[in-house]
């Protein structure tokens, strides 16, 4: 859910040919850094301090577990992006002051079971793979009366893929690099029983901005654990990178290579592998 948004998705291509800068900061589920200024209030010195965030009480009914202050921990600052489900923000710790993003899903917004149960597997599946090089730390779950808070390591170099829109297309040097650290991902989840379903530039984060910046994946809100063999039917992933036996609802773990192939093609081409007037 690092769009916060669960299900089937066509979203548009990558362009070939670079589009002017958004007027707000683009982000995932890790979040690049976009532009934005903070604006800060400066009270008199004879006004009343704000008023106290009331403490949560008791345990949250979508993870089970005590409520927990995240603002308490975190000071919140600007936007990085926004999806269906809820809202991701650069956050500082306040001891340390180390940044992170903190992706905030409403409870409210979760109506059905499938939607509660959604977010528990996203969050067992990121718990499940932390440590790795190449994925997205999750380093502190809070829930609260309105959210569930992600807390997880900050990606400043953006998206993959508006570094693809950046650069027309890589080199097949470059690409190769890059793919490298796709397929390293597609084989951790893999062994460690993840299907990801949902592979994509949008879902690749970059650790900085730095030409050879790594790789970090992000976005397991369609993700599921799966056993060797088993066969899955729900339609999910998104258009021009969703494996035809997926459309098929009959499908395994062999979905996500086949989008990771297609992330290949657009990184040296810049462009979808498929083209077609037809849904």
């Amino acid at each position: 859910m690092g769009n916060c948004s669960s299900g089937y998705t066509s979203n548009p291509p990558p362009p070939t040919t670079r589009p002017p800068p958004p007027s707000q900061p683009n982000g995932g589920g890790g979040g690049g850094v976009g532009g934005g200024e903070s604006h800060i209030t400066i009270l008199p010195s004879d006004a009343d301090p704000p008023p106290r965030r009331p403490l949560p009480t008791g345990n949250g009914r979508i993870l089970g577990r005590p409520m927990a202050d995240v603002h308490s921990v975190y000071t919140f600052g600007r936007e990085l992006g926004r999806g269906q489900f809820g809202v991701t923000h650069l956050v500082t710790r306040r001891a340390t002051r180390e940044a992170f993003a903190c992706k905030s899903i409403a409870t409210r917004k979760l109506v059905t079971a499938d939607d509660v149960a959604d977010v528990r597997r996203e969050v067992q599946i990121m718990h499940h793979l932390t440590g790795h090089r190449n994925i997205v730390e999750l380093k502190e779950v809070f829930e609260d009366r309105n959210n569930v808070h992600l807390v997880m390591e900050l990606c400043a170099g953006g998206e993959l893929f508006d570094r693809i829109i950046a650069k027309g297309h890589y080199s097949e040097r470059a690409a190769a690099g890059l793919c490298r650290q796709i397929v390293t991902v597609v084989h951790a989840c893999h062994s460690m029983g993840v299907m990801h379903r949902d592979l994509k530039p949008e879902n690749f984060l970059l650790l900085s901005k730095d030409e050879d910046s790594p790789l970090k994946a992000t976005d397991f809100g369609l993700s599921v654990f799966f056993k060797p063999g088993e066969v899955f039917r729900d339609l999910v992933g998104s258009a021009y990178y969703v494996a035809p036996e997926v459309l098929r609802r009959h499908y395994s773990a062999e979905a996500d290579i086949w989008s990771a192939g297609v992330i290949l093609y657009i990184l040296l081409s810049g462009v979808p592998t498929f083209w077609g007037g037809m849904s």
